[in-house]
């Protein structure tokens, strides 16, 4: 299972430091037009309704388009020759999100964009604590795949570190992270199970880009899978049960 942390931790192999775009108004445009590109699988959306209409702006309609993306499944793409591309979207990683989980998304998108309120930082228990949490659970189901599974645990840990400021924030929750995550400091000690979730929902996309195995890929899959019944089962410990509204405003400028 080494290959499967490898795989996870490589993210500047295939995403360089160079290729990623600043915050600006003008990128964040850009973004959008790529998510609307990909589309929406409209099926997939929870049985909550998310239909409430924007307070204000084009950036809580942003921020809604990226809340659908992360539960779409992806569509095909054309290559440089114009010629529909299968190959990623065939191996595409199938996650299924718990429905609980999935509602959980809604209402954090929710609290953040429509009501401007922020999942209070630092968290306790933070992303670090959950995954060793998940991994003393492992290992009293089965102690031979513990080392497995602690090296895949790994791989989450630096992609979600990785990950975070590129894909995983609203724009009203940047300037939290500025102020928060500094010099060192790893957003896996300062978030929570709230944004390792969006990272959950963001794995099939990525991973479609990713040259691996079939069958790596199905165990990774199954991991993914575990893992995300781990925290549907443990959401009362992990997940706040109400957000800060005293920072919101700060957050959105």
């Amino acid at each position: 299972m080494e290959i499967l942390c490898s795989l996870l931790c490589n993210w500047d192999e295939w995403v360089a430091a160079d290729r990623l775009m600043k915050h600006t108004e003008e990128n964040a445009m850009k973004q959008q037009s790529l998510d609307k590109r990909q589309g929406v699988d409209k099926s997939s959306k929870s049985g909550h309704s998310i239909q409430t209409k924007p307070k204000c702006s084009s950036d809580a309609k942003a921020d809604k388009e990226d809340l659908k993306n992360t539960v779409a499944k992806g569509k095909k793409r054309k290559s440089n020759s114009g010629v529909e591309d299968n190959s990623s979207i065939d191996k595409l990683v199938k996650i299924q999100v718990p429905s609980t989980l999935k509602q959980r998304l809604v209402v954090d998108w929710e609290f953040v964009t429509q009501q401007d309120k922020l999942v209070k930082l630092p968290r306790s228990p933070n992303v670090n604590d959950i995954l060793t949490k998940y991994l003393e659970y492992s290992s009293k189901k089965d102690d031979i795949m513990t080392d497995s599974v602690g090296e895949i645990l790994k791989g989450i840990r630096c992609y979600f570190d990785k990950a975070l400021p590129v894909m995983l924030l609203y724009k009203k929750e940047r300037q939290q992270y500025y102020e928060l995550v500094l010099d060192d400091v790893s957003p896996s000690t300062i978030y929570g199970a709230e944004h390792l979730l969006r990272l959950f929902v963001k794995f099939p996309e990525l991973l479609a880009y990713v040259n691996i195995e079939e069958e790596t890929l199905i165990r990774l899959q199954q991991k993914l899978m575990d893992f995300l019944k781990f925290l549907q089962k443990n959401q009362s410990t992990f997940f706040v049960s109400a957000y800060d509204g005293s920072r919101g405003s700060e957050g959105g400028r």
